[in-house]
């Protein structure tokens, strides 16, 4: 029994370096690694209940605060001020590291909606993901106004539908410029889901290009920090939107000889458009096309062999690749004969206690490097650096305070609980209005699950049986209720048109919604803080 603790110390001792990296990796940008987003979208023909879906993981050194901004009546003349720097403040009342770059005319009327570090979801079901892919440097620029997190907080105040915001965000970019590094946004509304790629004209241009491909409704797709798009068919605008000088700028920059077939990831980006990520999840859902991991490109979207639930997309988002050849910590197993207490052999596998999934990619690089090629490492869709993540679903045959449901999680996908919050919600806890990135705070809720969930992984073989069997009862939980408690918000809202009639305006509906996920929330803040703590004794030996 002395040489199997031996092992265990010796497993720890070889990995101690490794692990170190992962802190270091804490505040990397999604420029630097560009691993930083996941977002995953279904048509409504391809969802089990006819919903639409598109979702966002924020894997970067960004704010975890959000909140709702309400919808707004401006006066003729009224200006909106273009920021940068919105993603690196404490707080929902701090302006710290915010510059006004500029200002644009505002509309008469805004919408409400969800002011997440990349606005995510209006109160007309509305709904924007978000994923950076960089790009080539020759298409920065710094002349241009609008960053992308700006773009879609404009598009949720002003358009209801995902062509809309396609339009809205192409004149937006065409007039003032775009300065940020290539981005692709997954747009959603009620009937469809569309993804945008965008980038720079050129180091020294005031405008940008970009492409939009809508994702057909009887599939799903995949963006993941790779530029997507392919052929672009502009005879076809029920599924294809560009730039007027979608072409003009690939041939000035000599990224295309107008010669050969034009995609546009080959001219705007680099290497094959695809990754670990997009390649496991579509081939998991259409595994019949034998998907190729090695071919230069795949699907940009594929038909699902099984209509897909929005679990099956939360259970995506917890993905580490266990059980399959890509699986994190393989080959840190070992064997060890052993004798027991009655001088009898046996063989026992060990795993070390520091051995857990969430590698940085300097610790990934490393054991790579270390297993000679034998054992190849990805970055997985669930990643310790998650600043936090959601999943929406848009539902047209409920009303839009409703039919807008998000599932929102903080931290780690796969040790995190989810959220339900509606498109109607008017408010959430205080606690979700603290960012928890410089310093630890017991007001952050994002704390609560980010102390936990380390706590979890410093043994994570026993870990993962503590805290996943818990992140399923929240979920567990959250399903067994929505649909009575949609069922009592569709009342209310019957109860407030009753009253509107009568000249009396009442809020009735968001109000119980909104009480509703601060309830559940609350919840699930304190059982994460109480959870910290007795694993704080559990693994008081293991550090």
């Amino acid at each position: 029994m002395k040489l199997k603790l031996f092992v265990k110390f010796l497993l720890n001792s070889l990995l101690f370096f490794s692990l170190t990296l992962n802190s270091a990796f804490s505040q990397a940008t999604a420029e630097e690694y560009n691993e930083s987003c996941t977002s995953i979208m279904v048509g409504k023909e391809a969802s089990t209940d006819g919903s639409v879906m598109t979702s966002h993981t924020c894997d970067a050194y960004y704010r975890t605060w959000l909140q709702f901004v309400p919808a707004k009546e401006n006066e003729e003349g009224t200006m909106h001020q273009v920021k940068w720097g919105t993603m690196h403040t404490s707080s929902a009342w701090s302006n710290e590291n915010v510059e006004i770059k500029g200002e644009i005319p505002e509309v008469e009327n805004t919408f409400a909606y969800l002011n997440t570090a990349y606005p995510c979801l209006n109160e007309k079901q509305l709904a924007i993901g978000e994923t950076t892919f960089g790009g080539s440097k020759l298409l920065k620029s710094d002349k241009g106004l609008f960053l992308i997190e700006e773009l879609e907080r404009i598009a949720l105040q002003r358009c209801t539908t995902a062509r809309k915001a396609i339009d809205l965000i192409g004149e937006l970019i065409k007039e003032y410029g775009y300065a940020d590094y290539g981005e692709c946004i997954t747009i959603a509304d009620k009937q469809e889901v569309w993804q945008m790629e965008i980038m720079g004209e050129g180091i020294d241009k005031l405008g940008g290009v970009w492409a939009a491909q809508r994702i057909p409704d009887d599939h799903v797709g995949i963006s993941a920090n790779i530029c997507r798009i392919g052929e672009i068919n502009l005879k076809d605008p029920d599924h294809f939107k560009a730039s007027k000088n979608v072409f003009d700028v690939a041939k000035d920059l000599e990224l295309w000889d107008g010669k050969k077939p034009f995609k546009f990831w080959k001219a705007y980006s680099k290497g094959k458009p695809f990754g670990i990520r997009e390649f496991f999840v579509l081939s998991s859902l259409a595994p019949s096309l034998n998907l190729d991991f090695d071919a230069e490109e795949i699907p940009f979207s594929v038909k699902p062999e099984k209509k897909v639930d929005v679990r099956d997309v939360l259970k995506f988002y917890r993905t580490t690749y266990d059980g399959t050849e890509w699986e994190m910590i393989k080959n840190l197993k070992v064997s060890v004969k052993l004798k027991d207490d009655n001088d009898s052999t046996y063989i026992d596998t060990i795993i070390s206690p520091a051995a857990h999934p969430w590698m940085a990619r300097d610790k990934r690089k490393l054991l790579n490097s270390l297993d000679s090629g034998s054992v190849v490492r990805y970055r997985p869709i669930s990643v310790q650096y998650c600043a936090y993540s959601w999943v929406v679903q848009l539902r047209d045959w409920l009303p839009d305070e409703v039919g807008g449901r998000l599932w929102f999680g903080f931290d780690v996908p796969r040790e995190s609980p989810r959220t339900p919050i509606y498109a109607g919600n008017l408010n959430l806890p205080k606690s979700f209005a603290v960012c928890g990135q410089d310093h630890f705070s017991r007001e952050s809720a994002m704390w609560a699950f980010r102390r936990a969930n380390r706590l979890a992984m410093v043994n994570w073989g026993k870990g993962k049986e503590i805290i996943e069997p818990l992140v399923m009862d929240f979920e567990n939980k959250a399903f067994n209720e929505v649909s009575f408690i949609e069922e009592k918000a569709l009342e209310l809202l019957k109860q407030d048109e009753e009253n509107e009639k009568n000249g009396i305006k009442t809020q009735l509906c968001q109000e119980f919604l909104s009480n509703y996920s601060n309830d559940f929330a609350r919840a699930a803040v304190s059982r994460w803080w109480e959870l910290g703590d007795e694993l704080w004794v559990k693994f008081r030996w293991s550090f």
